[in-house]
């Protein structure tokens, strides 16, 4: 028989992460053993507490949760790892199953199915938001690749060219095509208005 459930909460918003403790502790079997507001403090935390399941917001200082689940499923294969997150777009999802994610779940779910995912994914199955599922379908994968999206990523406080290429140790004109690629695959107008489009897919 198992025994209690042992959860990482991973969560930048004192006031969500606090409810969401409150509520999971509710139940008689799952226990919050430990709390972080940071993505780049979650694996440190689960190699401390042995968590049984981390669970993690996407947006985070210091490393996204989608970051933090890949570095913690490198570290840490054997916790198992939910992302619950405000934003329900598919491009997160396919990142958030593609980086060692067993389980993508919206906040807006009962507290009930956040229990009962945790639940099933201990018992070795992936649970996945049934919308978003078929939204991800739709959508297909992302057309941008990894280099794409760090420079897109960065041209979003608006740096310019030679800024980026100085962050980035690119040449400008290695920033200006990857750029000109993204505005071209995301069929936007401009860098910013590709910014907004992969932000809105989930791809960044």
């Amino acid at each position: 028989m198992r025994g209690v459930i042992r959860v990482l909460l991973a969560e930048d918003q004192s006031m969500v992460r606090e409810a969401l403790a409150a509520l999971l502790g509710l139940d008689g079997e799952i226990e919050v053993v430990a709390q972080v507001a940071r993505g780049d403090e979650v694996v440190d935390a689960a190699r401390t507490h042995r968590p049984d399941v981390a669970l993690l917001d996407i947006e985070m200082p210091g490393m996204s949760g989608i970051d933090a689940a890949a570095a913690l499923h490198r570290a840490e294969p054997g916790i198992r790892i939910v992302i619950l997150t405000t934003f329900g777009r598919p491009g997160y999802l396919r990142r958030a199953m593609e980086s060692g994610a067993d389980a993508f779940l919206v906040k807006d779910a009962p507290a009930a199915r956040l229990a009962d995912a945790i639940r099933r994914v201990l018992g070795g199955e992936r649970v996945i938001d049934p919308t978003l599922a078929a939204a991800a379908l739709v959508d297909g994968a992302s057309p941008l690749t990894a280099r794409e999206r760090e420079v897109l990523r960065a041209s979003a406080d608006g740096s310019t060219n030679a800024e980026l290429a100085r962050a980035l140790n690119l040449s400008p004109g290695t920033v200006r095509n990857y750029l000109s690629t993204a505005i071209q695959k995301t069929a936007a107008r401009n860098r910013a208005d590709a910014v907004r489009i992969a932000r809105d897919k989930g791809w960044l």
